[in-house]
């Protein structure tokens, strides 16, 4: 765990400035939110809401690797980045982050109308370009908080597009994926099975599992973006800066090409968003 770095003259010198910003007094759900050293003075950013992997039980927004991560995203794109802390199972079983998640986006809606105050970091939010990014369990949390933001009037939000990192999900049947990495030696079946229920170590009853989209078939009138790196891992891009810094490019030109030709799509009118999906 780290904490945040909200001042430039830190030690070592930043690459973004980072706050923590409780979302409640009765709660420890909080936002850890990004912005640039140095934002540009003449355009407003991005709003990147992130939800971190971890299998929906394990690490946190204060995790290095995933501080880390958001550092350089709200370096590189450059954009706001909103970190959010949710609520880990067994402890806090589903749906309780897919409830955290849609918290952070009622938040940021908040932040928008200036309803409790402004936070002056989010003066430089573009409301009008809003991506969900998640990786691992956080790109699942991000699928299904986008379909619960449909049910509520988010203006003057307009969430433009989901990022979905090696997105994690099961399904009522065996994968493909599921069935030849069965012996995995990183996360072997019965151990996916387990994190998905834990009261399920063997093959787990009907229902049980969260559900995995087909985006080619249910996407209707959603474009999907698709990045696979051959020889990749779950994970790479923590370990390896190479395969880092191509999920960046990736993930920025995701976001100015959704800018530059879906300017009037969104959730928060009910219409078609975009979703990125990337494998690395």
């Amino acid at each position: 765990m780290v904490s945040p770095t909200p001042y430039a003259d830190s030690e070592p010198a930043p690459i973004a400035l980072s706050q923590d910003i409780y979302l409640s007094p009765y709660s420890k759900a909080y936002i850890r939110l990004y912005v640039p050293v140095s934002p540009p003075k003449n355009r407003k950013l991005p709003l990147i809401i992130y939800l971190h992997g971890g299998d929906f039980v394990l690490f946190s927004a204060s995790t290095f690797l995933f501080h880390n991560f958001c550092n350089d995203i709200a370096s590189q794109f450059p954009a706001v980045v909103a970190s959010v802390e949710f609520r880990l199972a067994p402890e806090n079983r589903l749906p309780a982050a897919y409830d955290d998640a849609l918290n952070a986006i009622f938040w940021a809606k908040n932040q928008a109308l200036g309803i409790g105050g402004r936070d002056p970091w989010m003066e430089y939010a573009d409301f009008s370009r809003v991506f969900l990014l998640g990786s691992g369990a956080g790109g699942n949390i991000v699928y299904h908080a986008a379909l619960r933001a449909l049910d509520f009037d988010i203006r003057p939000l307009k969430i433009k597009g989901l990022l979905m990192n090696q997105a994690y999900f099961g399904g009522l049947e065996r994968t493909q994926s599921e069935i030849r990495l069965k012996d995995d030696p990183y996360v072997a079946l019965y151990v996916n099975d387990g994190v998905m229920d834990p009261g399920v170590a063997q093959e787990p009853e009907p229902g049980s599992r969260v559900l995995q989209p087909d985006f080619r078939r249910d996407s209707c009138r959603v474009p999907v973006y698709y990045r696979f790196n051959e020889g990749g891992f779950h994970g790479m891009e923590l370990l390896n800066q190479t395969a880092a810094q191509q999920l960046y490019n990736d993930m920025k030109a995701f976001v100015n090409d959704v800018h530059a030709n879906l300017n009037s799509e969104d959730i928060s009118h009910h219409h078609a968003t975009a979703t990125a999906t990337a494998t690395y």
